[in-house]
C-alpha cells in the first residue's frame, strides 16, 4: 500500500493513497497522533489497519514528507553504485578516494532531521554559503521493527517500507570538511516523498531509479545495482546501534550527479529536479534562492 502524510485545513493527517483514482483515504487517527506522519501507522498497536474515512481528492491536500520530522538523523550510504563511486573519486571532492574508488565497506554519514522537506517544496540555495549544489537520487528504507546486531538474512524483516530521497549536497562544503554532515545537512537539503510504500509492494530486484533536471535525464539505473545491498546496509548499521521504528536509511545514488560532468552541472535557482523510482512514484522540487 501507498501511505502519505498530508495536511488539509491546517491539520496533519495520514492516509492511504490511490494515485490511479487521484484520491487519499485518511486513517481515523486523532490529530495529535498524526503529527509524526506515517510513524502513527508504523507504531499502530492493532494487527488490522485502522479504519479509513471518506476519500479526499489528492488535489485538495498538501503532501508532506512521509515522516516530516524524523526522530533521529537520516542514515546515508555514500558511493554505493560502482559508476558513481568512480565519478565521485575523480571529482576531487572525495576525501575517501585515497582508499580506492570503490569502498570495501559501506561509507556511512547522516543528514539532520531539519533538512527534510516535502515534494513540491523548494530546495533553498544560499550563495553566501555554497556555490556547488548537487542532486542525488536515492531509494530510502524506512525501518519498522527495532533491532540490534541484525543479520543480513533477517534484515528485511525489520523494514516497513520505502520512499524517495534527494540527497542534496553542497559539494564545496563536502570537499572542505572530512566529515560530510555540513555539506549534506543544509536546510531543505533532504526532499522526501511523495509518499511511502510498504515493502510487500516494492520490487527491489527490478525497480529502476531515474533523475531529471529540467526534464533532462541525468541518472538512470536499477536499485539492484547497489554495491552494498539493503540487508548488508541494515546489518552494518545495527552492529552496535539499535535501529528503531521510523529510522530512515538513504541507500546511495547512481552515476550522473552534477559533479560527474565536465564542467560540473550544479543546480541553480529555477531548476526543477524530478526523481522517479518504479513502484513508488515521483519526488519533484524546485530550486530557489534563499531570501537574504
Amino acid at each position: 500500500m501507498r501511505v502519505a502524510t498530508f495536511s488539509i485545513a491546517g491539520e496533519r493527517r495520514v492516509g492511504l493513497v490511490d494515485p490511479d483514482e487521484g484520491v487519499i483515504l485518511p486513517f481515523d487517527f486523532p490529530v495529535e497522533r498524526a503529527q509524526e506522519g506515517i510513524l502513527a501507522l508504523i507504531e499502530h498497536d492493532g494487527v488490522a489497519l485502522p479504519r479509513t474515512l471518506s476519500p479526499l481528492p489528492l488535489s485538495s491536500v498538501e503532501l508532506e514528507a512521509p515522516i516530516p520530522q524524523p526522530r533521529r538523523n537520516i542514515f546515508c550510504v555514500g558511493k554505493n553504485y560502482y559508476e558513481h563511486a568512480h565519478e565521485f573519486a575523480r571529482s576531487g571532492f572525495d576525501s575517501s578516494a585515497a582508499a580506492g574508488a570503490v569502498p570495501k565497506d559501506p561509507i556511512i554519514f547522516s543528514k539532520v532531521p531539519d533538512s527534510v522537506v516535502a515534494t513540491h517544496s523548494s530546495v533553498l540555495i544560499d550563495t553566501k554559503v555554497s556555490s556547488a549544489i548537487d542532486y542525488e537520487a536515492e531509494l530510502a528504507v524506512i525501518i519498522g521493527k527495532e533491532g540490534r546486531g541484525i543479520s543480513g538474512e533477517n534484515a528485511l524483516d525489520h523494514v516497513w517500507g520505502y520512499t524517495i530521497v534527494n540527497d542534496v549536497t553542497a559539494r564545496d562544503l563536502q570537499g572542505r570538511y572530512s566529515q560530510w554532515l555540513i555539506g549534506k545537512s543544509q536546510d531543505t537539503f533532504c526532499p522526501m516523498g511523495p509518499w511511502a510504500v510498504t515493502k510487500d509492494e516494492f520490487d527491489l530486484q527490478n525497480a529502476g531509479i531515474r533523475c531529471f533536471v529540467n526534464d533532462d535525464m541525468r541518472q538512470n539505473s536499477k536499485i539492484s545495482l547497489l554495491i552494498f545491498d539493503i540487508p548488508t546496509i541494515i546489518s552494518t548499521l545495527s552492529q552496535g546501534i539499535t535501529l528503531k521504528p521510523g529510522d530512515i536509511i538513504a541507500t546511495g545514488t547512481p552515476a550522473g550527479v552534477g559533479i560527474g560532468f565536465d564542467p560540473p552541472k550544479y543546480l541553480k535557482a529555477g531548476d526543477v529536479v524530478r526523481i522517479e523510482i518504479d513502484g513508488i512514484g515521483a519526488l519533484e522540487n524546485r530550486v530557489s534562492e534563499r531570501a537574504q
